[in-house]
């Protein structure tokens, strides 16, 4: 356990590293500068901020003196947003971020885990066709679409719930409706097959010829082992999730961190683009190391040196 647990967090850091490394020399190749304005800027305004921000040394240096700062914790101050860190700015617009995602990814895995068993359970019934039928819209209809057509009918028409005003927790909810259609999607494509298959095993054939209550068979046997592979998909999607979220902030006007990051692309403001970009690799990194973790606990088959026990 103790070695598996250093060998993953060797490979962590190291993708993490390739991750900075390859965001760093990329953000060298924007055009433009991240100065506002700099056609209004003289030759000896632009000098003194480049100085300012170490932009006059050469690639090779900014790149290590910005290794240098990571390895402590600073990410750097904003370009446009004057004597602001990343840091600061992260951990203020994280917030809801993180909210209208988690709330996205709770509704969805409740309908999905609902549709994908009722689709298994009634195999080749109307109700397995309607449930896969939603399922491929979902994946195949992009989450601002359903976010357009939810602020239109439900804010616009309906007057339901507010379109474009962060106040309380109403606002919360068609930005995370409009996420939760490609969880619910996914959960309810993976759990239909995995339970498809595990309606075929021995040991629930074995169960029934025992004599075994089928809603017995169904809970015991069956949705619980086919929720193995659904738990190690739901901590990258989780994270994909808040990612996700930089369209549907935009269009909903909530000030996260997907917002953000939008904003800072387009006035390039390399220090930002930089910390939210490692943010979310960490953040994806740990995920996933975090799951691995959990699905040896779950799944007894399998052991901490990644072998099938």
């Amino acid at each position: 356990m103790k070695g598996y647990l250093v060998k993953r967090i060797g490979y962590m850091l190291i993708t993490l590293f390739i991750i900075v490394t390859a965001t760093f020399f990329l953000m060298q190749l924007l055009p433009g500068t991240p100065f506002t304005n700099p056609e209004k800027l003289g030759a000896q305004q632009l000098a003194v901020l480049n100085a300012k921000y170490g932009l006059d040394q050469p690639v090779a240096m900014q790149y290590l003196h910005y290794l240098g700062n990571l390895m402590q914790g600073d990410l750097g101050y904003s370009f446009q947003h004057e004597g602001r860190t990343v840091t600061s700015m992260i951990s203020t617009r994280i917030g809801p971020s993180a909210f209208i995602g988690l709330q996205a990814l709770v509704i969805g895995a409740i309908l999905g885990l609902v549709l994908g068993i009722i689709s298994a359970l009634k195999h080749n019934s109307i109700f397995d066709y309607g449930s896969v039928a939603l399922a491929v819209i979902g994946m195949s209809i992009p989450s601002f679409v359903f976010a357009a057509l939810l602020q239109y009918y439900i804010g616009v028409k309906l007057e339901w719930l507010p379109v474009a005003l962060w106040e309380g927790y109403s606002s919360t909810l068609l930005p995370s409706i409009a996420l939760s259609v490609t969880v619910t999607a996914t959960v309810a494509r993976f759990i239909r097959s995995e339970m498809l298959e595990v309606l075929g095993q021995d040991y629930v054939i074995t169960a029934r010829a025992k004599g075994m209550r089928e809603n017995q068979v169904i809970v015991k046997h069956v949705i619980r082992n086919a929720l193995i592979p659904v738990v190690t998909m739901l901590g990258p999607l989780a994270v994909s999730i808040m990612t996700g979220t930089l369209v549907i902030e935009k269009i909903f006007s909530v000030p996260g961190l997907g917002e953000q990051f939008t904003l800072s692309i387009l006035v390039l403001d390399y220090s930002v683009i930089m910390g939210i970009t490692i943010f979310y690799s960490a953040l994806f990194i740990f995920v996933v190391f975090v799951v691995d973790i959990i699905y040896g606990f779950l799944d007894p088959r399998i052991n901490f040196k990644g072998e099938a026990a």
